[in-house]
């Protein structure tokens, strides 16, 4: 669409043009089946093969360790449950209170099926406590299931430290980094992650294709039973148009970084600078030194955030007041909430979240119309009614 300023990439990207043109061949003339003996199944299942290699490139890893998924959620419940049916004997789970729904609602849904699930809590700039975590360890944890990176502040945890702490125990380690994948770099050569989780939509391949990295050696059971694909580990003819896509997402990643690290962060920067210099009683969430260089979480106090994202889109400027797949709930992010974020605060935030095709005119739009808008809404607001006038602190950053 023409005119729109799009500033919600955690909730998802566009598909990069190269990604495109990379996926028509296997939409139109080249669509046989991978698993298929003749020649023409064989063409494709070497495509396959290749985007597999790109993802495991993108990591650092084996292409044997790359199992592709439909999307971010079922590598989630791939891990967790794959993870828990491999090992019956143990029935302990660790997560923290700030992970994506695609997490979290798993492990509430195990905890009411007999497993015990301890949730780590978060100080006020969404960090884990490394000694609760270590306390928590115990014989019978299965898994640990530690978010990259949180989707609504972007605040990345120590996960060198994690992976430490956790495999010190000889613990599984589970991480959903769909937020991280291909924004910061990750080294699974280094980096003793398990299981790790990640996108497609989240790092400019289409939707609905994912993938789950499993260690050599980690005992999981598959979560789709079918056929033979994936070495047996998820059953279901290959999505192989966008498996093709996400491939070359994950190559072009690997030449962004740098690209990421400093256009796009000083895209984020520009817009949150501004806002905390020139709009009064604003606040940004989470950890603003250890957080993903496109993601700013920021609240306007005495005004709701559903509010500010409809004027925004009246100026076609697309941002979200929280997760896509939470969005439509009046209630406040319970990302913030963990944090310790005051109600008034939580309720008035609106996430800011970019990308390498982002340009600073659009930033520029957004920055010549957000002061209307936060003062027309302010003006409308009991709230801000009440204590105009009055002497109270505005709250720091």
């Amino acid at each position: 669409m023409e005119n729109v300023i799009y500033f919600d990439n955690n909730a998802t990207t566009n598909v990069a043009p190269e990604v495109l043109e990379e996926m028509l061949p296997y939409l139109k003339e080249f669509y046989g089946n991978p698993s298929s003996m003749h020649s023409f199944g064989g063409k494709v299942h070497k495509k396959l093969e290749e985007a597999r290699e790109k993802v495991a490139n993108l990591l650092n890893s084996s292409p044997t360790e790359i199992v592709f998924t439909s999307c971010g959620t079922e590598s989630n419940n791939f891990a967790i449950r794959g993870v828990l049916e491999a090992n019956p004997e143990k029935k302990h789970i660790i997560t923290t209170r700030v992970e994506h729904p695609a997490v979290l609602n798993v492990c509430k849904y195990l905890s009411k099926k007999g497993y015990d699930v301890t949730f780590l809590k978060v100080d006020n700039k969404g960090q884990i406590d490394l000694d609760e975590l270590r306390d928590s360890l115990r014989d019978d944890t299965a898994i640990v299931s530690i978010m990259y990176a949180n989707n609504e502040t972007g605040v990345i945890f120590p996960m060198e430290k994690i992976a430490q702490i956790v495999k010190s125990r000889g613990i599984i380690l589970h991480v959903d980094a769909v937020q991280a994948v291909g924004k910061i770099p990750i080294d699974l050569s280094k980096l003793p992650i398990d299981l790790l989780s990640s996108s497609g939509h989240k790092l400019h391949a289409p939707k609905g294709v994912g993938f789950l990295y499993i260690r050599r050696g980690t005992k999981i059971k598959p979560f789709m039973l079918g056929g033979h694909q994936e070495r047996g580990r998820r059953g279901g003819t290959e999505n192989v148009a966008s498996i093709i896509g996400l491939g070359k997402a994950c190559e072009l990643a690997m030449n962004s970084f740098e690209e990421e690290m400093t256009k796009v962060k000083g895209l984020r920067d520009k817009l949150e600078n501004f806002i905390l210099e020139n709009i009064p009683y604003t606040h940004v969430n989470g950890d603003r030194e250890n957080r993903l260089p496109n993601t700013t979480n920021v609240s306007f106090e005495f005004i709701e955030g559903e509010s500010i994202l409809l004027m925004l889109d009246k100026y076609g400027i697309c941002a979200s007041s929280g997760s896509a797949c939470t969005s439509g709930s009046l209630e406040p992010s319970h990302v913030l909430r963990a944090m310790g974020v005051p109600f008034t605060l939580s309720h008035s935030s609106i996430r800011f979240s970019f990308s390498r095709y982002n340009k600073e005119e659009e930033v520029d739009r957004c920055i010549q119309v957000l002061p209307e808008i936060i003062d027309r809404l302010r003006s409308i607001s009991p709230f801000w009614n009440e204590k105009k006038g009055k002497n109270f602190k505005k709250v720091e950053n």
